[in-house]
Order: C-alpha cells, then sequence, then structure tokens
C-alpha cells in the first residue's frame, strides 16, 4: 500500500449548497474513529510538516480554492508534491510514519476535516518537513 492514497470526492449537495459523506474506502482504512479535527488554513499558511507514529489519517479537503499537499514515503524518501484547483473535494488516505503538509495556495481560507484512528497525543506527532 502507498504511504498516500489520493481520490476525488463526487461532488454532492443540492440548491442548499454542498453536502459530503466520507466515503467508506476512508472509514475501512482508518478502522475506528476516535478523533475528528476541523481546520481551515489562510492564504499561503501550511498545516502539517509532520507524521504520525502510529495513527491512520483519513483528511477531507474541502472544494473552494487552490492548494498543494506535500509528502515523502518515510524518513529518507523523496518528497513528493501535487497540486490541486480547489474545483474538488479531496480525500487523503495517510499511513502512519508518512509526514504530509497541506499548503493553501489560493487567496480565500482552505478547510479540512481529519478522522484518525488514534486520539490527538502530542508525544505521537513527529516533526518532518515536507515544504
Amino acid at each position: 500500500m502507498e504511504s498516500i492514497q489520493i481520490s476525488e470526492l463526487a461532488r454532492g449537495g443540492d440548491s442548499r449548497g454542498l453536502s459530503l459523506a466520507l466515503p467508506s474506502q476512508a472509514l475501512e482504512f482508518v478502522r475506528e474513529v476516535a478523533d475528528v479535527h476541523i481546520s481551515n488554513s489562510v492564504s499561503g499558511a501550511v498545516r502539517g510538516n509532520h507524521y504520525h507514529r502510529r495513527k491512520r489519517r483519513a483528511m477531507v479537503v474541502m472544494p473552494g480554492v487552490a492548494w498543494s499537499l506535500h509528502w515523502d514515503g518515510g524518513e529518507g524518501t523523496a518528497i513528493q508534491r501535487r497540486n490541486f484547483d480547489g474545483s474538488h473535494a479531496i480525500l487523503v488516505l495517510i499511513l502512519p510514519g508518512t509526514s504530509h503538509a497541506v499548503r493553501n495556495d489560493g487567496s480565500a481560507d482552505l478547510w479540512m476535516v481529519a478522522c484518525s484512528s488514534a486520539p490527538y497525543d502530542a508525544g505521537e506527532v513527529v516533526a518532518r518537513k515536507v515544504v
């Protein structure tokens, strides 16, 4: 299994606005949701530049603005990058040990929701810069 899996979520909603459901593949990947984290990033900001020692994370980046994902496959591996135009919600599945970061490349706030297999524990988060 790749350290990062990326997939575009189908647009959901109606005249009232956007509506998304976390797909079954995300729930199967996380196995048991023990933490949900909702965040936003202002224009130019970076969130991440770390990895989690043990927990799996399913992150949904909401549509709206351009952004980029940066990651590695573990200590000593090449840093990778993928750009997104913000036209769709994107699901990112992240294995433990995979450093990851999201940079807001747009001009408005970028919103993310992450579900994790373990509760937040600062001792389980390790800094490793990928952007």
